[in-house]
């Protein structure tokens, strides 16, 4: 879904290698429990209708993938160095979540990448 690429591209932009740094300092925003509101407003304009359909996509998650989601986002920044994210979007049937990790070498850094897989946002779930 073209949204979705719009979307993400900020996110990993909010998540790149030049801002963690500058992001890890506001790692407290991310603690137990804090939801993903400030990562969105991070990445899209607090009013815009992407914001607007970011957070009303990350709310229909279940709530165990959005607080992995948060609990990687806050060990990423908690490393040291603090470690970029990657976030990825496919369609699927269901829910689901995977999450890699490429560690640092001597010679580069590594990263963690995120793939949600879930149905496109308008379309409705069999349970709803």
């Amino acid at each position: 879904m073209p949204a979705f690429q719009t979307v993400l591209s900020r996110f990993n932009e909010a998540f790149a290698p030049h801002r963690i740094d500058e992001l890890a300092a506001t790692r407290d925003r991310f603690g137990m429990g804090a939801g993903l509101d400030y990562a969105v407003d991070l990445a899209t304009e607090n009013t815009s209708p992407m914001n607007r359909m970011l957070k009303s996509y990350l709310g229909k998650l279940p709530p165990a993938i959005r607080e992995a989601i948060r609990a990687v986002i806050m060990q990423a920044l908690e490393m040291s160095p603090p470690t970029q994210i990657t976030f990825a979007w496919a369609p699927g049937y269901d829910y689901e979540m995977q999450v890699w990790q490429a560690p640092d070498t001597k010679d580069t850094r590594g990263g963690i990448t995120v793939l949600l897989r879930s149905r496109y946002p308008d379309d409705r779930h069999p349970l709803a």
